[in-house]
């Protein structure tokens, strides 16, 4: 049992991920297909739909695939008859099959992109000029919750710190740091203060990582749909509470999880590998939960918006006594403008170059999250300052054990 949640976590890591992406093309704006600006007929237009549909198939057949080959790679490490080195080999192994749908995704959206292109120009879609919106009453639009909530992870901290002082005189004279799928303990470190502490650098090093990730939710470019610009940002501002709501509670229960389940083991209470299921299944509602998050509001709160939009106009139709249009009508000819087109600024879809736009961060173009604008000094500074402290994080560990 200790060493089927490990086991089950890394397997789901395939379909969980090749199925997110598989639905990726559902899950963005209205106003982008395959991380190109296109005008919302586009949803309607059947070249297009068929190649979101030939892409999640086929992501979805491949993933499908994968997780059947995952699984069946997790059977010897059920059983106490391997090396190290072995397990180690099937771990790598699995964790590639998790990362071969990424990749073939990719692969498939650049192609997918390179036909949408062609698609625009041969139906004529372009921007004769760019539009933006700009919001009066700003401030009434939900947001991220504010960054004082971070604060939550100092008593976190504290108790883990308390539990450390407690039980130290209970620990042995050597700790128990690492074992293999077996239960079978084969590094330890000598009981010091410093050897202690090292759930406290963990628990450290993952409050800083959320709390960077919640504060370029804060800074964020918000984005607006100039033809409905109250009811998008409505939508968006929804969805990134919503995010930053997640972010907050996987970073307390993760933290917490993490500090209790290793001083537990440090005095013997559990073993090792109970510790990493009890941190494995606190991954799961993590996991979860970020998935429906993910289908119910979409990218920038895609799929809110579109609930929002239909409410509003089925409310307009019937106080006006006008039957909704289901849009199975023809397309009217200026359906092929498009209020805004970003598409020079997107490199390969996913990286965003505009040294004339002075926001840091924005809402990616395919998947769900947060990039940066590659433009900005300040990106690769950050992405310098965080590189720093991965190798001081690294160093540190590679210290205590």
């Amino acid at each position: 049992m200790e060493t089927f949640f490990p086991l089950a976590l890394i397997v789901l890591t395939v379909p969980l991920t090749g199925g997110l992406m598989a639905a990726t093309p559902y899950l963005m704006p209205k106003r982008e297909c395959f991380a190109v600006t296109v005008p919302e007929s586009a949803n309607a237009d059947p070249q297009i739909k068929a190649l979101k549909s030939r892409y999640a198939c086929t992501v979805a057949a491949l993933t499908v695939a994968f997780t059947l080959l995952a699984s069946i790679a997790t059977v010897p490490l059920t059983r106490a008859s391997y090396s190290e080195a072995d397990a180690n080999v099937l771990i790598g192994a699995i964790a590639l099959l998790a990362l071969i749908p990424i990749a073939v995704s990719f692969g498939l959206m650049l192609r997918n992109r390179r036909r949408v292109m062609a698609i625009k120009r041969e139906r004529g879609w372009h921007a004769p000029r760019q539009q933006a919106a700009a919001l009066v009453a700003e401030g009434d639009i939900p947001g991220p919750v504010s960054l004082a909530w971070n604060l939550l992870y100092l008593p976190v901290m504290l108790f883990v710190a308390a539990l450390g002082v407690m039980w130290y005189p209970l620990m042995p004279d050597m700790i128990p740091m690492h074992a293999d799928f077996a239960g079978n303990v084969n590094d330890y470190s000598p009981k010091s203060p410093w050897s202690v502490s090292f759930p406290l650098i963990v628990i450290v090093f993952l409050c800083v990582t959320f709390v960077l990730c919640h504060w370029s939710m804060t800074r964020s470019k918000r984005p607006t749909n100039p033809s409905a610009p109250m009811t998008s940002a409505l939508a968006y501002g929804l969805f990134v509470r919503a995010q930053s709501i997640l972010l907050l509670a996987c970073g307390l229960i993760l933290s917490l999880t993490l500090g209790v389940a290793f001083m537990a083991s440090a005095v013997g209470f559990i073993t090792l590998n109970a510790a990493a299921a009890i941190i494995c299944m606190a991954c799961v509602p993590i996991v979860i939960g970020s998935l429906i998050l993910a289908v119910v509001y979409g990218q920038n709160g895609s799929r809110l918006f579109k609930h929002m939009e239909a409410a509003g106009a089925a409310r307009t139709s019937v106080a006006a006594g006008v039957p909704v249009s289901t849009g199975s009508g023809t397309l009217d000819t200026d359906m092929s403008l498009m209020l805004f087109d970003d598409d020079a600024h997107w490199k390969l879809g996913i990286f965003y170059f505009n040294p004339d736009d002075a926001s840091l961060w924005l809402p990616e173009r395919f998947g769900i999250g947060w990039t940066m604008n590659f433009a900005r000094p300040a990106a690769w500074a950050f992405i310098g300052g965080f590189v720093l402290l991965l190798v001081l994080f690294v160093v540190l560990c590679f210290a205590i054990t």
